[in-house]
Order: structure tokens, then sequence, then C-alpha cells
């Protein structure tokens, strides 16, 4: 499941997410966005929540949360284990980028 996430449950869904989780910051009108949700759909699939959770914040929504975490440009993905930022890349990502930013 791909969770969207806003400011109230931010720390519930991530911080305190037993598992690693991947965050995409993106925009609704944004192309390269759009590929990397497709890509997301596909990775949850291969993935269950035990492993981990995929969570998508609306940067147009949500801009407390993009200034919080210094994004600049979208896509991007933020990787938090154990509630602490642990990577950070920026643009689109394929699943197998997306297993090796997680340890997967």
């Amino acid at each position: 499941m791909i969770y969207h996430v806003n400011k109230e449950n931010f720390e519930k869904a991530v911080i305190k997410s037993p598992v690693p989780v991947l965050v995409d910051f993106f925009a609704t009108w944004c192309g390269p966005c759009r590929m990397q949700g497709q890509i997301l759909e596909r990775y949850e699939k291969l993935h269950s929540e035990e492993e981990v959770r995929l969570v998508k914040i609306d940067c147009d929504e949500e801009e407390a949360l993009a200034r919080e975490y210094k994004v600049e440009t979208i896509p991007t993905l933020l990787v938090f284990k154990n509630g602490e930022l642990v990577e950070r890349v920026s643009g689109v990502r394929r699943e197998e980028e997306l297993d090796r930013l997680l340890g997967l």
C-alpha cells in the first residue's frame, strides 16, 4: 500500500515506522513525478508492508514538510530507517535503485 501522508500523520507513518520508509516528495503537475509514481505502484507489488513502507507527500499541499526536509527538486526520495533520514536522492529511480537505497 502507498500511503499519502501530511504534516499531521508524518511522525506516525514515517518516524515511528517499524520498517524502512521510502518517502516520495512529488507534485501532481510534474511529469517525472508521475513516472516515479508508476514505478512505486509496480514496486509495492514486489515488497510486502513487513519489508518497506511507501509514502507519497504532495509538495504543493505540504509545503512545510517540503521545506523542513529541504526538498528543492522533485521527485525527491528520502529513506528513513528507525526514524532517521539515511538516504536522499532526486530524480526518477527504477526498482533496482530503490532496492539499493532501502538495503533490500
